[in-house]
């Protein structure tokens, strides 16, 4: 962020007072930014983000549909533009729930939430003349591709593991379809893996589970490797500010990023740096934007 001058300019970030979210509205605010933060925990979030100036909190749910619509529908009604969209919020390996419309949790939040979000948000991204929107996939997407026949595990049997999978590999084809509607009106977006980092994204792992990632030292403390991926939560917060803001990728959009950089595509191996394929297909993208459309009622022009 050396550098970078944000003054002026207007963020959001989902997920925006813990974690990840909490360092890069840290960071953007500290650039100069002013920075609003949608929480479903209004008094959690005031308390994490106490004494960072330049942050408002407003009350939204991922999960609902409702709740994402009112507060796209308040920040376009105050006519002022959003240069900045982060989409950090996120769960993984949830047990199976449903939304209020028959969705499965991880996909309904990760994805069907976000995409709901930059519809709603639509007219101010565009006001920006100039806005970036990041969305927070993981490497976690090679572990599956979305299933367009069922999405929702109607008839396949729920797996956590890769109903997660199947939400990140959305996020980041979310990514691309909404760069290709958006380049025209100066919207590029981006898709990121901030790394193996362990927060409260986490919290639905036994002790078992986090054993088998081998993520702790003896003393219980998360291990940090940055050139075997495990990272610190600065560092991981690293590439999502540099999809916000670098000056590299002015002209460009739509690619996935990690280690401050664009990915290239993997060689199908699981756990290797790189987007898989079925990550980085446009057919797939459109396809899933026009079904993400039909289940929302939302899409963007």
């Amino acid at each position: 962020m050396d550098g970078i001058d944000l003054t002026g300019k207007r963020a959001i970030v989902t997920g925006g007072y813990s974690g990840l979210g909490r360092v890069t509205v840290s960071h953007l605010v500290q650039a100069g930014a002013e920075v609003i933060v949608p929480a479903r925990d209004v008094t959690r979030a005031r308390s994490a983000l106490a004494g960072l100036s330049g942050v408002e909190i407003m009350p939204m749910d991922l999960f609902t549909a409702a709740s994402v619509d009112a507060f796209g529908a308040a920040i376009v009604r105050r006519g002022v533009p959003v240069h900045l969209l982060i989409n950090s919020a996120g769960i993984m390996a949830t047990p199976l729930s449903r939304d209020a419309d028959g969705h499965e949790a991880q996909f309904a939040t990760n994805h069907l939430g976000h995409y709901r979000l930059a519809c709603g948000l639509w007219p101010a991204l565009r006001a920006a003349e100039g806005c970036r929107v990041v969305a927070v996939s993981s490497r976690g997407h090679q572990l599956a591709g979305v299933d367009l026949d069922d999405i929702d595990f109607d008839r396949r049997p729920y797996d956590k593991w890769v109903a997660y999978g199947q939400s990140k590999t959305a996020n980041a084809l979310f990514a691309r379809a909404l760069d290709a509607r958006g380049r025209d009106h100066g919207i590029r977006a981006f898709s990121l893996h901030p790394g193996q980092i362990l927060t409260d994204l986490a919290r639905h792992l036994s002790e078992e589970e986090l054993s088998a990632f081998d993520a702790l030292d003896a003393q219980g403390n998360p291990k940090v490797d940055p050139e075997k991926g495990m990272k610190t939560v600065e560092q991981g917060a690293a590439t999502t500010l540099w999809c916000a803001t670098s000056p590299l990728l002015a002209g460009h959009g739509g690619v996935y990023c990690e280690d401050s950089d664009v990915a290239p595509l993997n060689d199908g191996a699981m756990g290797r740096k790189g987007v898989a394929a079925w990550a980085a297909d446009d057919a797939i993208a459109e396809q899933l934007w026009v079904l993400s459309a039909q289940w929302t009622g939302h899409d963007v022009s």
